[in-house]
């Protein structure tokens, strides 16, 4: 068995990749983390937009959501995590994705007759428009602000990796 943290991290990557696949894209996966970057998600062939347009995601998990203001504060990125997703000079453009989990792992999935439940939610995040910080700490975090309106749906992952090509989504 898994232990908690690692637990919780793989289901929230499972939970972007089975969305992804609802959204009829393809996924993959660096063989060393050594960017920040969790998954790659990709149109496959030619789009009206270009040839395979992706984006590049960094994957978090959270058990308890912090909400304020229509946002919600999420404050364990730290800043080199954060450093990896700030700014506009990627050559592919990088979302920051929070996945929304229950408390006991043994809540993460249901079967119905119905089908397959997945809890909870996905939201995503760009940095584009952010300036990367001078220092990149590993021990000292940053507060982001996710809009509790960015939820991640097989339609909404398909609109940021179909606007990819002419740059990141706001």
């Amino acid at each position: 068995m898994l232990d908690a943290r690692n637990h919780q991290g793989k289901f929230g990557a499972d939970y972007i990749r089975v969305l992804a696949s609802a959204a009829g894209l393809i996924w993959s996966q660096d063989d060393v983390d050594l960017d920040g970057v969790d998954l790659c998600l990709k149109a496959p062939g030619r789009t009206p937009r270009g040839f395979s347009p992706r984006i590049e995601v960094q994957v978090k998990t959270v058990a308890k959501l912090q909400v304020r203001h229509g946002s919600i504060d999420f404050d364990n990125l730290d800043q080199s995590q954060y450093n990896k997703l700030a700014g506009q000079d990627f050559t592919v453009p990088r979302y920051l994705f929070l996945v929304h989990v229950p408390v006991q792992s043994s809540e993460y999935a249901d079967l119905y007759t119905s089908g397959l439940l997945l809890r909870h939610i996905g939201y995503w995040l760009s940095l584009d428009d952010h300036e990367p910080l001078a220092t990149s700490d590993r021990r000292r975090k940053v507060r982001v602000k996710i809009p509790v309106g960015n939820i991640l749906t097989a339609a909404s992952l398909r609109a940021l990796v179909a606007s990819s090509s002419a740059g990141p989504a706001r």
